[in-house]
């Protein structure tokens, strides 16, 4: 289904955050007969409906809402509408078709798109790419659930999505190229399992794309793949980390060395990982990049990451507060504990509590040394799964502020304070933006007292 296909057509949009008012603004540009918007999930974060959005659809809440939504054509639904939503099932149950913004868009944009997903990894993922492209001049547009959406983006002759499970859920078109970075259990609440999760991730790769890379060191992702043709980035044949011609670790594209790690200034394995596969995908689109690894080097070496991922704040106190508030399930914030092994480290935990298993967690911290605050809402289960490490110490507190004036006081000098949740944002906060920046003024604030 594409945009143009609506004329005509009772429309509902379901969702009144950035994706929906990017889809009413497209839908309202191509004639339907009847266009309203749905909001199921009003609060007092909810940002106000008004002046072209309110002309263009009127904003439907309370009873009525779910009415409209049946009495549609074709229903759009945001991102962060889940498929599990009781009102979902029974839309399905009585037929009525539901897409989203990206699906409508990925119908006329595919053959010019590479689409990123994966568990861990997509968002610093795309960005390279789109940086390193750029860098040997192949101009793109980034953008999709990295912040501008999909219906928002301006034409161009080249795109680098970063796509999310909620996303590539609705696809009836597969980019041209697909990158796969990770796979484990995220969001199983809002697909309802993880092999549904994992179904509606790789939903991504189900149309025929020209190529797939994928991280070929994830397991999970391996298991899920079988024997499907795919460039598996990490290994030996592609571009990979081996010891270069100094005794250090180089990455390589095959036998060709490139540049040396140290080049990276990211932090971390996992991040290692994302290089590889963002130089096998300027490989797969016909980038020469042995020829061009200076060029390449130097973009690498420019590349400062993203914010909210592994982003430091120095502090006068000798202390580093890092910002990693979209680490959202139990193994991203296992990625970046890592990052920081041999450092003391406080890392707080705690979200949108969505029942997920934090025994991987517990696990993984069997061995190690490290301090665990947990706020709301989750935090304290994950304090609990946590009870009886010998080498864990923890503590609750009643929010994020708290938290980081208690890792201040708990925190060696020269030690780690890490804000990588293992749960979502959403219901004390806005989004993911607004608890960074919570964390943010937290650190300030304590840091003057």
């Amino acid at each position: 289904m594409r945009l143009s296909d609506l004329r005509g057509r009772r429309v509902a949009v379901w969702g009144a955050g950035r994706e929906g008012r990017a889809a009413v603004t497209a839908v309202a540009a191509h004639g339907p007969a009847d266009l309203v918007a749905v909001d199921d999930s009003a609060n007092f974060l909810t940002l106000p409906w008004e002046g072209p959005l309110a002309e263009a659809a009127p904003l439907v809440t309370g009873e009525e809402a779910f009415a409209r939504l049946a009495a549609a054509d074709v229903v759009i639904r945001s991102p962060g509408v889940p498929s599990t939503h009781p009102w979902m099932v029974e839309l399905r149950r009585r037929g009525v078709p539901v897409t989203q913004g990206t699906a409508l868009w990925m119908a006329d944009h595919a053959d010019r798109t590479i689409g990123v997903t994966g568990s861990k990894g997509k968002s610093t993922t795309s960005s390279l790419i789109s940086h390193l492209l750029a860098a040997v001049d192949r101009p793109n547009v980034l953008g999709g659930n990295i912040g501008v959406p999909t219906l928002d983006l301006p034409e161009a002759e080249l795109y680098v999505l970063e796509l999310s499970s909620y996303q590539c859920s609705d696809l009836t078109d597969s980019p041209r190229v697909v990158v796969v970075t990770a796979l484990f259990p995220e969001h199983l609440d809002a697909h309802g399992g993880e092999a549904e999760y994992y179904r509606d991730k790789l939903n991504l790769l189900a149309y025929g794309p020209r190529t797939v890379v994928v991280n070929g060191a994830d397991p999970r992702l391996a298991l899920e793949l079988g024997d499907r043709a795919a460039v598996r980035a990490g290994r030996p044949d592609t571009a990979h980390l081996a010891t270069g011609p100094d005794g250090t670790d180089w990455f390589h594209l095959g036998d060709r060395p490139l540049f040396p790690r140290a080049v990276l200034p990211l932090v971390g394995r996992h991040n290692e990982g994302n290089l590889c596969v963002a130089l096998a995908v300027l490989d797969a689109v016909g980038v020469d990049v042995v020829a061009r690894r200076d060029t390449l080097a130097v973009a690498v070496a420019g590349f400062q990451g993203l914010a909210h991922r592994l982003t430091e704040i120095v502090d006068p106190a000798g202390l580093t507060f890092v910002d990693d508030t979209l680490a959202t399930s139990p193994y991203a914030a296992m990625h970046a504990i890592d990052a920081y092994e041999g450092r003391p480290l406080t890392v707080i935990v705690g979200g949108t509590d969505r029942g997920l298993d934090y025994t991987p967690l517990a696990e993984h911290l069997a061995e190690r040394e490290i301090t665990v605050i947990g706020i709301p809402d989750s935090g304290p289960r994950i304090v609990e799964a946590l009870a009886g490490l010998p080498k864990v110490r923890t503590e609750t507190v009643d929010d994020l502020v708290d938290a980081v004036r208690l890792a201040r006081q708990v925190t060696p000098t020269g030690g780690v304070v890490l804000l990588s949740p293992a749960a979502p944002s959403y219901g004390r906060f806005r989004n993911f933006e607004h608890r960074s920046e919570v964390f943010a003024q937290a650190v300030r604030d304590t840091a003057a007292g």
